[in-house]
């Protein structure tokens, strides 16, 4: 029976996004060496921008119909998203309607923030993955994207395991959850280091994080009279959470019936 893993993420335009994808496909072959790896693209805007640059651009359907015209027949689906918001149904129900048509066997794996212990591992990672050039009790304010939905209840779940880790680190949402407003009043240090909660550095990171528009984060954190340092840095690119989307990679391939890898759940070394 052939098999195969398909990996789907909002995409990137700038070279920084596409090599952290690129690294995270490389781990993703490394762990699982006789799966071919596949991607597919969430955002229509930047499909259309890999269409105009000729490069592949495909949608989670039309990456999974690709595969099903292929003859591959089993499919782990592990999506580099947050939370289990709206997007990642939404690509769920993609699955689904494409498995049920083309014949084929899919398995979702979860989000990055799905159950508690998810929670607890994210915050741990996070915490290991500071800047090593913040002094003790320097803030630092990670920035997610949040979502209109219940499940944006899972950024305040992080925001409350992180906190109880270190009490100077605060997690914040563009949209719902937290705002940077509830964070700017808990700020005591002089500098206030600036971290994306996003899979790659992307639009949001370069303008809406760090940008030099007076709306973006970093302009809103100094003009409250803090130094601002942003680490342009997406979690793809730290070891600790892509582990956390790789274990729920693992949990997909193996729903499907197919052989772990060698040495399942290891840790994972991003250079």
């Amino acid at each position: 029976m052939r098999c195969a893993i398909l990996l789907a993420a909002f995409g990137a335009s700038n070279i920084q996004g596409q090599n952290s994808l690129k690294n995270f496909d490389a781990l993703v072959r490394a762990r699982f060496p006789e799966l071919p790896v596949r991607w597919a693209y969430t955002s229509v805007v930047l499909r259309e921008r890999l269409v105009q640059a000729r490069q592949k651009s495909d949608s989670t359907a039309k990456a999974l119909r690709r595969l099903a015209l292929e003859r591959f027949e089993k499919i782990a689906v592990q999506p580099l998203q947050t939370i289990a918001g709206k997007e990642y149904a939404e690509l769920c129900a993609a699955v689904r309607e494409v498995a049920q048509s083309a014949g084929i066997v899919c398995c979702t794996g979860r989000p990055l923030l799905d159950a508690d212990s998810d929670v607890r591992e994210a915050a741990e990672a996070i915490l290991r993955h500071l800047p090593e050039e913040r002094h003790p009790g320097e803030d630092v304010v990670l920035m997610g994207h949040g979502a209109r939905h219940e499940m944006v209840a899972r950024y305040g779940d992080l925001a409350a395991a992180v906190y109880a880790l270190d009490s100077r680190v605060h997690v914040g949402a563009m949209n719902g959850g937290t705002a940077l407003e509830d964070i700017l009043p808990r700020l005591s240090a002089a500098r206030v280091w600036l971290m994306p909660l996003l899979s790659v550095v992307g639009r949001h990171a370069l303008r809406d994080m760090a940008g030099e528009q007076e709306t973006s984060w970093r302009s809103r954190i100094e003009a409250a009279g803090r130094i601002c340092t942003p680490v342009l840095k997406g979690m793809a690119e730290y070891a600790g959470l892509a582990e956390i989307w790789l274990r729920h990679l693992e949990e997909a391939v193996l729903a499907l019936g197919l052989r772990p890898p060698a040495r399942a759940f290891q840790s994972v070394t991003l250079e």
